[in-house]
């Protein structure tokens, strides 16, 4: 792959001028159906979590002519509280493990903590890479790790967060995209959105170009999610242009194609709204 950054930045610059989505119903609701929507505050308790689920339970009443999001996703410890309450049966339910947001435990915790989020109702484990092994030049130690814990997630699928926004250059997201996906990972995601920068366009283009030659190489589809920081229908845009550019329309839908939110959902409503002439600010969830 070219890690030209100018290159890079040119193409993203070419690919975020399609004004005509902006204003294309379709693909709005597209988009909102490949949101995981998120809460990951260290304020969350089980009645917030709730107010959350129903939402999602009450929403195509609400919102007749939008598909639904694709996932909730919380901490660990809320996985039961969704899996009880959560009557829709196309919502998966996505909880962060293995230590989040640093990585930063014992191995042994790491795997305990995927197992038990599986066990309590998580179809989705979104788990960090071992950034300071991965910038220590620890690749087979972080590699046989994302292993194991694929093991310990079962049936579930796993998502591993590279914190592509800590990392020095193009060549470093595209080595940790190759050994995620090659250690077993079904998604590589950009961030944990507790790091600035968190998601960028650049690190997705290198992510799904990483994904695009793994493909080429082994026949496997791999998910791309960007998260961290995505708040606006333009930013959802510009990475859904990248996805279809790079990868094609098979990656369009939210078998492989996730945006980590909490936010947007209400803006792409809003937006939608607006096309059909209404001015108010939609504050659903």
């Amino acid at each position: 792959m070219n890690f030209n950054k100018e290159n890079i930045s040119a193409s993203i610059m070419q690919l975020s001028k399609n004004d005509d989505y902006e204003n294309n119903p379709a693909i709005l609701r597209q988009i909102l159906n490949f949101i995981d929507l998120t809460s990951l505050n260290t304020t969350d308790h089980q009645t917030k979590i709730i107010e959350l689920v129903e939402k999602v339970n009450n929403f195509q009443h609400a919102f007749p002519d939008c598909p639904n999001v694709a996932a909730i996703c919380v901490y660990p410890n809320f996985a039961k509280t969704v899996r009880e309450h959560l009557q829709v049966k196309e919502v998966n339910i996505a909880t962060v493990a293995g230590c989040f947001p640093s990585s930063q435990s014992f191995l042994s915790v790491k795997l305990s903590e995927v197992s038990l989020a599986v066990e309590k109702g998580a179809d989705e484990v979104d788990i960090v890479l071992s950034v300071g092994k991965f910038l220590n030049k620890e690749y087979q130690e972080v590699a046989d790790e994302i292993a194991l814990i694929k093991t310990a997630a079962g049936e579930a699928h796993l998502k591993v967060i590279l914190e592509t926004g800590v990392f020095p250059d193009e060549e470093s997201i595209y080595t940790a995209s190759m050994l995620s996906m090659e250690s077993g990972a079904d998604f590589i995601k950009t961030s944990t959105g507790k790091v600035d920068p968190a998601a960028t366009y650049d690190a997705v283009y290198i992510m799904t170009n990483a994904i695009k030659e793994f493909y080429e190489k082994t026949g496997k589809i791999i998910g791309i999610k960007p998260a961290g920081g995505i708040v606006t229908v333009k930013q959802a845009l510009v990475y859904y242009s990248i996805v279809e550019h790079v990868l094609g329309k098979s990656w369009l839908n939210n078998k492989y194609f996730r945006i980590g939110a909490s936010r947007l959902a209400n803006n792409i409503l809003t937006h939608l709204h607006k096309i059909n002439g209404i001015k108010t600010e939609v504050k659903y969830f």
